[in-house]
């Protein structure tokens, strides 16, 4: 009985082929990396309770480093459900701006102010640029009235399906300074386990580093659990606004969609403050030419020329038929010591000389 001759490497070249068959398995068992999440942004304040007049400090901490953040006092809010009315619910004009340092923190010195709905209020702290976070932290106003929140009107949820996009153009009115208008066109969809009636989007604009201000925007119609909608939103900008503008759409308290926007500047009332530089002078200059003219008195009258008496014409004489017409006279310059009694006549004796 003969046994198979085997080589040396053979058992080394199985190893390593049982090893390669495992390392696919090896990596779906051990599954992806797990990225690490940044941290989510808190808030925190001095006090809890404050009246109208006071101050109180807010500080934060795990927010994106060198982003600008907006402080305002809101009512009909609370933690988790947001600002119900939008910014339309806060103190607008006692609102402070904060710029969060390289460590992700910021603190800043809020006024107490009265929002223009009733409470529960929150301190809203909200991203302008970078991200768009926002954290409502609980606050009472000390003497402003009470209200309960509204009902949820629906329990739908709206996210955006596809890129928005602005439609419409400037017209001839536009190049004269008139404001801008456009159409936000945007499909979203209701991920929620209910339908949504009639939405309420908000449309901000914003400029330069400025944070946009929001209008509210109601969409008329049903979007059920599931389906889709092409949702049309007007915005405008004020008169001669020109440069570059950035168009936000938010639902909910949270941001949907951003599109940037820019507008020519309006050359027409240039033209016309030129023409107007142009024309003003010149009619200036002819209304006061007329002025003069009708002031100024008029001149004397000039005295006629005194007329030379017409030496009198003496008729041709007559000539015999067939006789040549006599030569014309040439005119003779008469000679300043000869006049006509000097001449010699004919009766007067000639002298010769001396005898």
């Amino acid at each position: 009985m003969t046994y198979p001759r085997t080589t040396p490497g053979a058992p080394l070249a199985g190893a390593l082929l049982a090893l390669l068959a495992l390392l696919p398995l090896l990596a779906l068992s051990a599954g992806p990396a797990v990225a690490e999440e940044p941290p989510r942004p808190k808030v925190t304040l001095s006090k809890s309770e404050g009246g109208k007049g006071g101050e109180i400090t807010v500080s934060g901490s795990g927010w994106q480093p060198g982003a600008l953040l907006m402080l305002l006092v809101c009512g009909q809010a609370a933690p988790g459900t947001g600002v119900i009315g939008g910014t339309n619910s806060c103190a607008n004009t006692d609102g402070r701006a904060a710029t969060v340092d390289a460590r992700g923190a910021f603190t800043q010195k809020l006024p107490v102010a009265e929002p223009p709905t009733p409470c529960p209020c929150v301190i809203h702290v909200v991203g302008v640029t970078g991200r768009q976070d926002a954290v409502d932290t609980e606050f009472t106003v000390a003497g402003h009235p009470t209200a309960p929140l509204p009902e949820a009107q629906d329990g739908g949820r709206l996210a955006v399906l596809a890129s928005a996009r602005l439609e419409g153009s400037s017209g001839l009115l536009v190049w004269f300074g008139a404001p801008a208008r456009r159409e936000v066109v945007v499909t979203v969809g209701n991920l929620g386990p209910t339908p949504v009636k009639d939405p309420v989007f908000e449309v901000g604009t914003s400029h330069g580093v400025f944070a946009p201000q929001y209008e509210e925007r109601q969409w008329r119609g049903t979007i059920e659990p599931g389906r889709r909608a092409l949702v049309r939103l007007p915005v405008e900008l004020a008169a001669g606004a020109h440069g570059d503008y950035q168009v936000s759409v938010r639902h909910g308290g949270k941001v949907l969609v951003e599109q940037p926007w820019g507008v020519g500047r309006p050359w027409g009332v240039t033209l016309f403050w030129v023409l107007l530089t142009v024309v003003v002078p010149a009619g200036l200059f002819r209304i006061g030419m007329a002025v003069v003219d009708r002031i100024r008195p008029p001149a004397a009258p000039a005295a006629p020329a005194a007329r030379r008496p017409r030496a009198p014409r003496r008729p041709p004489a007559r000539r015999r038929a067939g006789a040549p017409a006599p030569a014309p006279e040439e005119p003779t310059a008469a000679l300043p010591w000869f006049t006509p009694e000097s001449a010699p006549s004919e009766n007067s004796p000639t002298t010769k000389g001396m005898s």
